[in-house]
């Protein structure tokens, strides 16, 4: 079990916007390009964070105070 990597995907996926938005839009790609830069997870856990409803992560994004919030330069680009 890769517990401090768990909570390094969990802790990106609440605070920031642009890999949630990746996540969302392919949850195995946004993983697959985190194991590529060393992330360690276990087919488990890709499962059970795939498994994870993604409006559970953007739920939980909102109630983050912004100060700790990365904010996408793409939604930036679109106001």
């Amino acid at each position: 079990m890769t517990q401090r990597s768990i909570e390094m995907v969990i802790g990106r996926l609440v605070t920031d916007e642009e890999f949630r938005e990746t996540f969302a839009n392919d949850p195995h790609q946004a993983l697959v390009d985190l194991l590529e830069r060393g992330m360690h997870l276990t087919v488990t856990e890709i499962a059970a964070l795939v498994a994870t409803d993604s409006a559970l992560w953007a739920m939980v994004a909102e109630q983050v105070d912004p100060r700790l919030q990365k904010v996408s330069m793409k939604s930036l680009d679109n106001e």
